[in-house]
């Protein structure tokens, strides 16, 4: 993508699979990008491909020293909650006192990346406008923070809401390689790659559109049983056993991305990619 723009500090809370790449493209437009990570190990590779790196933990025990981290003009907050209930229970706590920072630095554009678990699977299309009726705890937790954010005065914040996600280290593949007798084989799939990830946050960025809500799936819904056997042979792997079934599912649709983003997807045929990728 080839956007020219005016340079902008864009801080970003989490360099992990989504935030060091986009860091990397931030820096290729000519932004100026600060990183966080809580892995002292990633701070010399982070300098190295020129982010400015930190070394933060939002945890509830964690003294924080941030710096000049929030001294931008976009905070992007991509950390998504850990898997164990205990941390995912803390995960709201922890995007609060990111909000209290970025407003006491008097930050005034957040992008939350977000995910679809927060509409649950009702059976149906959702768009931005359908309800939130997480049924995870991972999905209600998301909500909460996304509500925090969103509520908050100090500042605009838009919520992009990531589908399953695909690309470079996440081969599909291997999610159900030599599994047997998985649920739910008939379920559409919500996907994103990597590459549709980055170009929407930087649109998003280069549009200012600040202070709205975008789901971020590609517009291709296979068959859960059909995608995930199709990719396991790709690599090689043994297929997985699907039960022959439709229980609960939701398609992923759009109606913000369209309307001010005007974005196509670059991936949107998933059997394509597979014999591509």
């Amino acid at each position: 993508m080839n956007i020219t723009n005016n340079t902008r500090s864009i801080s970003i809370v989490g360099c992990g699979w989504y935030g060091l790449e986009m860091a990397k493209n931030l820096l290729a437009l000519g932004h100026f990008v600060k990183g966080s990570t809580t892995t002292a190990a990633k701070l010399l590779p982070m300098a190295e491909a020129g982010i400015k790196p930190y070394l933060l933990n939002f945890g509830a025990d964690t003294k924080l020293v941030s710096g000049d981290f929030f001294d931008a003009d976009i905070l992007i907050i991509c950390i998504p909650p850990k898997r164990n209930e205990e941390e995912l229970l803390q995960y709201p706590d922890k995007i609060n006192k990111i909000a209290a920072l970025a407003a006491a630095h008097r930050l005034k554009n957040v992008i939350f990346i977000s995910a679809t678990s927060v509409y649950g699977d009702i059976k149906k299309t959702v768009t931005e406008l359908s309800p939130t009726v997480p049924k995870t705890l991972s999905g209600k937790q998301v909500l909460k923070a996304e509500n925090l954010l969103s509520t908050n005065p100090n500042f605009n914040t838009t919520i992009l809401r990531f589908s399953g996600l695909v690309g470079p280290g996440r081969h599909p593949g291997r999610f159900f390689a030599g599994k047997m007798n998985i649920p739910n084989g008939k379920a559409p799939l919500n996907l994103i790659h990597l590459q549709d990830c980055i170009e929407l946050t930087l649109l998003i960025i280069k549009l200012e559109a600040f202070g709205y809500t975008f789901n971020a799936a590609a517009p291709d819904h296979p068959q859960k049983q059909v995608f995930y056997t199709a990719a396991a042979k790709a690599l090689n792997l043994d297929e997985p056993q699907f039960i022959d079934e439709l229980k609960e599912w939701k398609i992923i649709s759009s109606i913000q991305v369209p309307k001010l983003l005007n974005y196509k997807y670059k991936t949107n045929d998933w059997m394509n990619w597979l014999q591509e990728s």
